[in-house]
């Protein structure tokens, strides 16, 4: 993808494009029902085309957002949660913190040590997390040696507590809701890949609307709007 022109040499306009891919991302509407809408407002793209946009430019959203994100705070709750890809439950990982902002997300074929450590790498590496204080997780016995492996290895101080306490992770079940709800209409992915690239457009979506990004408000749909138009370049 041309980084200064993501939209170059397709045949609809950019923001029309950055629209159907938004609306897709934030609600819960399948593909045939936002053809639908948008042929009420006089354009005609093909759910497959719709499909194809999401496909290519949810990770580009997610990519362009991160260096906007808020800080999140130390008190870190992880769980995953099923996805069904190709007929067969797959498993999201997913971790918010003490307040309900979102650290980070990993889409796995396993439910296992490796998965679990893959994904507290990951919540590690983003640029709006901090070192963990305390991470609270389930019963899943996959989380212990994940966290040792990586206190062993200093990714993660030897100080920072693991509490298997399941009400704890209330925060990040009742989060799980939210992503699950825009995966329904789909009736699950036919493809890994298609599976990972729409999910983290989800989660981004779910991160601007919770008003995780810096000077843009929680429930303010127009400053998210053109938050989006403006780290594509596009006009406000």
């Amino acid at each position: 993808m041309n980084q200064d022109n993501p939209f170059k040499w397709r045949h609809f306009q950019p923001d029309v494009i950055l629209l159907c891919v938004r609306w897709y991302l934030r609600y819960p509407i399948s593909y045939r029902d936002l053809e639908e809408m948008m042929l009420d407002r006089g354009l005609k793209a093909d759910h497959t085309t719709l499909n194809r946009w999401v496909i290519r430019y949810s990770p580009e959203i997610d990519q362009r957002s991160r260096p906007h994100l808020k800080l999140t705070n130390d008190s870190w709750r992880v769980d995953e949660t099923y996805i069904k890809v190709k007929g067969q439950w797959k498993y999201l990982y997913r971790a918010v913190d003490s307040q309900g902002n979102t650290l980070d997300f990993l889409l796995s074929a396993k439910r296992d040590a490796k998965a679990a450590r893959r994904c507290f790498i990951k919540v590690l590496n983003a640029q709006h997390t901090v070192t963990p204080r305390v991470i609270n997780v389930d019963q899943n016995a996959a989380y212990p040696p994940a966290v040792s492996d990586l206190q062993n290895n200093n990714a993660i101080p030897v100080e920072t507590e693991l509490r298997q306490v399941k009400y704890l992770n209330n925060a990040v079940e009742q989060d799980h809701r939210g992503i699950k709800r825009l995966a329904k209409p789909g009736m699950g992915f036919y493809s890994f890949h298609t599976a990972r690239r729409t999910l983290a457009g989800f989660e981004t979506m779910n991160m601007i609307r919770k008003g995780q990004i810096a000077r843009v408000a929680r429930g303010d749909v127009i400053a998210q709007r053109s938050f989006l138009n403006q780290i594509f370049g596009l006009a406000a």
